[in-house]
């Protein structure tokens, strides 16, 4: 993977249902993604068996649910998911996206 990341030759990979996705960066143990979603898709609630996960918000609002509690977070905001941990996450605005980031990286993306 090169050292660097360049939104414009990157494009987004489509995951359906109105969320799409772009790998920013990895190594073994970190990953960053970009992903965005149109308003109202829902990034159904799941857990994750071995990756911790920070998600931040860049554009748009979203409704958050992590281990039970909801929030609703805008730009700026952030939630922490430890593996295990419930967490899910519907859009409220077109064009809202997350800078996901996982420890280790999510091999499965690749």
């Amino acid at each position: 993977m090169s050292p660097y990341f360049i939104d414009a030759d990157t494009p987004w990979t489509e995951l359906g249902d109105g969320i799409r996705r772009k790998i920013v960066g990895h190594t073994p143990e970190l990953m960053s993604v970009l992903v965005q979603f149109d308003e109202g898709a829902v990034g159904t609630p799941h857990a994750h068996d071995a990756h911790d996960q920070i998600a931040f918000v860049l554009k748009g609002r979203f409704e958050c649910e992590v281990g039970g509690v909801t929030r609703v977070l805008k730009p700026g905001d952030a939630f922490v998911a430890p593996r295990l941990t419930l967490h899910g996450v519907k859009a409220l605005d077109a064009g809202a996206t997350l800078l996901d980031q996982f420890s280790p990286r999510r091999d499965d993306y690749l």
